[in-house]
């Protein structure tokens, strides 16, 4: 929406262990990952970073991670309002089916 906020490592935590919430991830994992995504972030040596390219780079990091908190935390990013949103992002996931 073109609001400025200043960067919130705590939101972005928060975000990510909420995502990461009773899956199978040690919080020492939890904790590297989150620091991976700031050091990405710090690295494009912007001082103004737009949500988006935050956003895709969490889903990026989620998604190599575990697949139903890279699911949890696009349903949230990318405001899925249905089920039937839910079902064209996780059918975009699965490999396509061979026909026999």
């Amino acid at each position: 929406n073109g609001r400025r906020e200043d960067f919130d490592r705590g939101k972005l935590e928060r975000s990510i262990r909420i995502a990461l919430q009773k899956r199978p991830i040690e919080p020492e994992r939890m904790d590297q990952m989150i620091s991976g995504v700031v050091r990405r972030l710090e690295s494009l040596g912007e001082t103004d970073i737009p949500s988006t390219t935050i956003g895709e780079i969490v889903m990026e990091t989620l998604a190599r991670i575990d697949t139903v908190a890279y699911v949890r935390f696009a349903s949230v990013y990318k405001n899925f309002q249905a089920a039937d949103d839910f079902d064209k992002f996780v059918s975009e996931l699965r490999p396509p089916q061979k026909d026999e």
